[in-house]
């Protein structure tokens, strides 16, 4: 890569580096939609909690023992519940729990990701 005691201007090194900061900034917004959507289905995703935690009703005090997650609980006992009764009512105040609890988890993480992005865009102007 010499020639007569100098470098060419134009090598690998030069194009791997501004290929390198051409893409951090889209690797970073792909980055902050995946973790937002991955946290947002995690939560929500009941059917794969369902078979990964044993099902059981009854949870014990290890972390090895089953549990029923909270999306698992309305899947299963909405179809067997009475239209009107307690038990109806309370699965209904166990959907808005669960959605409550998505949308304040939303919200901080769009929180930080616009706190983020006017941080880094002060930086580069």
């Amino acid at each position: 890569m010499r020639r007569n005691g100098s470098y060419y201007k134009r090598n690998l090194l030069v194009a791997g580096l501004a290929m390198g900061f051409a893409l951090v900034p889209l690797i970073f917004i792909l980055w902050e939609d995946a973790l937002m959507i991955g946290f947002g289905r995690a939560v929500g995703e009941s059917m794969i909690v369902l078979m990964a935690t044993g099902n059981t009703a009854q949870s014990h005090s290890g972390l090895s023992s089953g549990l029923r997650a909270l999306s698992a609980n309305i899947a299963i006992e909405m179809p067997e519940a009475a239209a009107g009764s307690v038990h109806y009512r309370i699965l209904f105040l166990s959907a808005l729990r669960l959605l409550l609890f998505t949308l304040i988890i939303n919200t901080l993480a769009e929180l930080i990701r616009q706190q983020l992005r006017q941080r880094y865009s002060q930086r580069e102007g």
